[in-house]
């Protein structure tokens, strides 16, 4: 009976030294599931984290192969190629031919999507805002910091 008791210290023990309140990967994922809903709730059209990512790329960096798109934006091949699915079914962007490389297609924005980028950026930019309110401004630069360097 004694062995029974010690045992089930031992595994009380080991249980409370794993404080999944004070894990890192549990805090980055509640902290992005307030800025989801934050970017759910105003980024003013009906765009995901994911296509919006895709949308402000290209609007930054104009047509790239899709592949590229991908890497720019922290998206599996999968992902992406869904993505680009979605927006090019509504009309945001559009594929051609790279005049280089015949066999590789270009992902581009369209004239319609970017018109939705320029006019969502404001949003985009609030949603962060709105997402780092509760620090200072000292704090807002040592997170991006800290986070820039544990990618």
């Amino acid at each position: 009976m004694a062995r029974s008791v010690a045992a089930k210290k031992s595994v009380k023990l080991a249980k409370s030294s794993y404080v999944l309140d004070e894990q890192v990967g549990f805090i980055l994922r509640q902290v992005w599931q307030r800025h989801s809903s934050i970017f759910s709730r105003d980024i003013g059209t009906n765009l995901t984290p994911t296509q919006w990512a895709a949308l402000s790329k290209l609007a930054e960096t104009g047509a790239c192969s899709q592949n590229q798109l991908g890497r720019l934006t922290a998206m599996d091949v999968a992902t992406i190629k869904g993505v680009i699915d979605r927006l090019t079914a509504r009309g945001l962007t559009e594929t051609s031919q790279d005049p280089e490389d015949g066999r590789r297609l270009l992902v581009s924005l369209t004239r319609a999507g970017q018109q939705l980028a320029e006019k969502v950026a404001p949003n985009a930019l609030a949603i962060t805002r709105e997402t780092l309110a509760p620090l200072d401004a000292r704090e807002r630069e040592m997170l991006m910091a800290l986070l820039n360097k544990l990618r």
